[in-house]
């Protein structure tokens, strides 16, 4: 175990020195190419760092942390966006916090009212449990909100939320677009679901670019989550946990595609508020996590 604990120690004081290094550039390298080319061997080096780590709580943790969060903000700073490129005097530990932790800086808004939620969404299903509300989903939770906490306390910043009620959720776009892991949404928009949606825009028109952008946002989750389970159990993906993803994919764009008068039963089985919860809830017991779990205990 001590060996452990030093291996952790020798891998987050590498990923403070590759943050460093990145914050040193952001003024003399211009972004584009020549800053995507400087960072690029801390983006390799950011996957490769969680496999000298062989335990699952420090291991999980620090792979969710550097290999995603981290390399996809660095990704996104290179070519001057995201939180990292928002503020030009940024100072290195408020950088350091936003490459590495899954927080987002609260903006201040001109209009504080916020509209009350609908009267049904009271009647929450006991039948169902909530997605959020089993012992993975409480693990999310807990990993999440550490890091939140420990960057509000440390820097005294106002953070927005990490969820939003997932178990309100009214459709799988509220859920996966507006309440749950809103941080890695924040990410994924940006990387991913904004270039294709520009992309697809030449090639079949604004009004349908966004479905292959939503499907191929729900694609780079899945092989993230697939690296994450591969970093936890060091074994071969066996892709489960990926139909997740692209079911929900597939069902998300599908409600898109009703409003033009498609896939109707699908929509109205999404507009019922307990299948709903209960179809996120068991399917991501189900395809996502239940065979992972399996394979990472009987690795360890």
């Amino acid at each position: 175990m001590e060996g452990e604990i030093l291996n952790f120690i020798k891998v987050w004081i590498t990923v403070l020195i590759s943050l460093c290094f990145c914050y040193s550039i952001r003024n003399t390298v211009p972004k584009g190419t020549k800053r995507f080319l400087s960072v690029l061997p801390v983006v390799c080096l950011f996957l490769y760092l969680p496999l000298k780590i062989s335990s699952v709580h420090l291991g999980g943790s620090t792979a969710f942390f550097v290999a995603w969060l981290a390399n996809f903000k660095i990704l996104l700073f290179a070519f001057g966006k995201g939180p990292l490129s928002s503020d030009p005097s940024i100072s290195l530990p408020l950088f350091i916090a936003l490459a590495c932790l899954p927080i987002k800086i609260q903006q201040k808004r001109k209009n504080k009212e916020t509209p009350s939620p609908e009267p049904r969404l009271d009647r929450q299903s006991k039948e169902n449990p909530a997605p959020g509300r089993g012992k993975e989903g409480l693990r999310s939770y807990a990993i999440k909100a550490v890091g939140a906490v420990l960057a509000r306390n440390l820097l005294g910043l106002e953070l927005e939320p990490q969820f939003n009620e997932p178990y309100f959720a009214t459709s799988l776009q509220d859920f996966w677009g507006c309440r749950w892991n809103l941080v890695v949404t924040s990410i994924l928009r940006p990387t991913v679901y904004e270039p294709i949606r520009s992309i697809g825009s030449h090639l079949v028109g604004r009004k349908w670019a966004p479905l292959p952008a939503v499907f191929a946002t729900f694609v780079v989750s899945a092989m993230m989550h697939e690296l994450i389970f591969f970093y936890l159990g060091r074994v071969r993906p066996n892709w489960e946990i990926s139909w997740f993803f692209l079911l929900h994919g597939f069902l998300f764009n599908g409600r898109d595609c009703n409003k033009e008068g498609l896939e109707r039963q699908v929509a109205a089985a999404e507009n019922d508020l307990d299948n709903i919860n209960g179809r996120v809830y068991h399917e991501h017991r189900l395809l996502a996590v239940l065979p992972q779990v399996c394979r990472v205990q009987g690795r360890c």
